[in-house]
């Protein structure tokens, strides 16, 4: 009988970040139909509050915290809050990641820094309050990175220009994490979920709504729910089993049905 279950995470809190849409939207629904108390954040705190009303005859429930990951003061107070309005942090799903069609050569700094700031330090400073709530309630818990292939590799095309530096730091730091934690005994995993291209808004808003829509037509990718039950698997595991790195590719030549 196999010993994957989500059972132990029931009534558990999970912070879903960039839960308004794409790969965020698909985990934080998985996570409430298997009950879980789900603090879904992002910008968008409408759709936020609409995926609330969509989810309310689930298992769990979804409540909408809207946050700017790239001001480190709004980090702490969402931890605050989630804390305080739903109590302490069993899983953190670091998801919110935003690319740019730019490049290195003749690049915009201020989106270099919104990637960096939001792909890396965002990553860490999340990890760092959730991890921070484990600890003072002697909490089993788990921390998914949201991570890339392109944290694997460096993809040949244009306009990457920090997206591949940005997921090489969060592969990097999900290890150190990792090391960390293990270094204190903690009880909590740590993992890098690395999904190859799926289709979300990320080409949209690199792109434009036109061009985007076009990419995502044209192009063969994986589903935000096919990472959502990747990521499932990893929270079922038993309490001894830690999945350090998952990485996910599209199948070529077979149609999903």
């Amino acid at each position: 009988m196999s010993n994957l279950s989500l059972e132990k995470f029931v009534g558990k809190v999970a912070v879903v970040t960039g839960a308004s849409s794409g790969i965020g939207k698909s985990i934080a629904e998985s996570l409430v139909r298997n009950g879980l108390i789900v603090a879904g954040v992002a910008r968008r705190l409408d759709r936020l509050q609409k995926l609330s009303k969509d989810l309310s005859e689930e298992k769990g429930k979804l409540y909408a915290f809207q946050c700017d990951l790239t001001k480190p003061d709004e980090i702490v107070s969402l931890f605050e809050n989630i804390a305080d309005k739903l109590g302490a942090i069993h899983v953190l799903i670091n998801n919110a990641g935003v690319r740019y069609a730019t490049s290195l050569i003749d690049g915009d700094f201020e989106k270099w820094k919104e990637v960096m700031d939001t792909n890396v330090l965002a990553v860490a400073a999340c990890a760092r309050e959730a991890i921070s709530s484990m600890k003072q309630n002697n909490i089993r818990g788990h921390v998914i990175n949201i991570n890339s292939s392109t944290g694997h590799f460096i993809p040949q095309g244009p306009d990457f220009a920090l997206y591949p530096a940005s997921k090489h730091a969060v592969t990097a730091l999900t290890e150190t994490l990792r090391l960390e934690v293990n270094r204190h005994k903690l009880p909590i995993k740590i993992t890098s979920l690395s999904p190859g291209f799926t289709k979300t808004e990320i080409p949209i808003v690199a792109y434009g709504k036109e061009a985007g829509e076009a990419f995502l037509e044209n192009h063969t990718g994986l589903n935000p729910e096919d990472v959502a039950e990747a990521a499932l698997y990893i929270l079922a595991t038993p309490d001894h089993v830690n999945v350090k790195e998952l990485t996910l590719y599209v199948q070529w030549g077979i149609s999903k049905k």
